[in-house]
């Protein structure tokens, strides 16, 4: 069990007892009973140590999760709350932390369709009830796409991640004329421009593989995990997108990007090493530090006549080729009458 999920059956039962006032409890009597609790809830002996309730008493008496418990000791041994009335569970919550509650809850309804989400379906539906959550729109609207094919796989990659499986994953690329099997050690989930990609450790390379070509998905008992222990954060951060190669450096790539839409790069960088070189009145100079790969090639065009590529020299030339090849499928399209 999660040291969260232990520590609230523990406040659970110190709130139990603190406020039953026909019986007196001393620090060992707390002990035993959330030793118990969580023996009746895992099944399996589980010793609780005395700093461990006493660290629990304090947070409790603080403000740390808001709780401010009026926690006293009386007889110079006894526990229980000074206000017979108190419970953690009577909290009083103000207006402004009410919306705040109804906000996040209806955020979270946008994803009760996704199915590694389902499970969250119960607890929406508590909060809303808790909160007395009124049924209004969500004014807070998030891109997403139920219809996604690949979405099937989440659930099955996202608990091989957590309980460290390898998979046999038979997966068919846009390229590829077959389907092939291979065998992976999954590290991360991945989402980039609304699709999804697993990023997995495969014959002692990463990769990513996107959940809408996979196939079928097995889990391989026999061979054990590899962790690389990915830092997401960590091991995304010179790239744009999903494809990040170990070998090579991050370069800084120079752009133009005219006046009219400088102010959404500005709003919305393109990484976040992006800096500002210069500006005039025609437009705005912009760097950043990232590897060159597809994704980011991709973002590039998408700007259209509007954004023009300066630095490396490479990449300009790559991008040049494209809107020449752009501009000969226009000239050379022949429109049926």
């Amino acid at each position: 069990m999660s040291s969260n999920k232990n520590a609230l059956i523990r406040y659970k039962t110190l709130d139990k007892c603190l406020k039953n006032k026909y019986r007196k409890y001393t620090l060992e009597d707390l002990i035993d009973e959330c030793s118990e609790a969580l023996f009746e809830f895992e099944g399996k002996e589980s010793f609780v140590s005395k700093r461990t309730i006493q660290l629990d008493l304090q947070n409790m008496r603080s403000e740390k999760f808001g709780y401010e418990a009026p926690i006293e000791v009386y007889e110079r041994k006894y526990y229980r709350y000074s206000d017979p009335e108190y419970s953690i569970h009577n909290i009083s919550v103000n207006e402004s932390d009410l919306k705040a509650m109804n906000n996040a809850v209806q955020i979270l309804k946008q994803f009760k369709d996704f199915s590694m989400f389902k499970e969250m379906n119960g607890v929406i539906q508590k909060l809303e009830d808790s909160i007395h959550s009124t049924n209004q729109k969500s004014i807070i609207h998030l891109d997403k796409n139920e219809q996604l094919k690949g979405l099937e796989h989440i659930d099955i990659l996202y608990e091989n991640i957590l309980n460290k499986k390898v998979l046999k994953i038979l997966y068919k690329s846009f390229t590829a004329r077959e389907s092939n099997v291979y065998t992976v050690h999954p590290q991360l989930l991945k989402e980039f421009n609304n699709r999804w990609f697993l990023i997995c450790l495969y014959k002692q390379k990463m990769y990513n593989l996107a959940l809408d070509r996979m196939e079928t998905i097995e889990i391989d008992e026999k061979t054990s995990y590899i962790d690389k222990n990915l830092d997401g954060d960590e091991y995304f951060k010179d790239i744009v997108g999903v494809t990040v190669a170990e070998s090579i450096v991050p370069k800084k790539v120079i752009f133009f990007v005219d006046s009219a839409n400088a102010p959404y790069v500005k709003t919305k960088p393109l990484h976040k090493s992006q800096e500002i070189v210069s500006e005039t009145k025609e437009g705005t100079l912009f760097k950043i530090c990232v590897q060159i790969n597809y994704e980011l090639e991709r973002l590039l065009l998408g700007f259209g006549d509007s954004l023009v590529v300066h630095k490396p020299q490479k990449l300009r030339l790559r991008m040049e080729e494209k809107f020449k090849a752009g501009s000969r499928n226009y000239q050379d399209l022949v429109l049926p009458e």
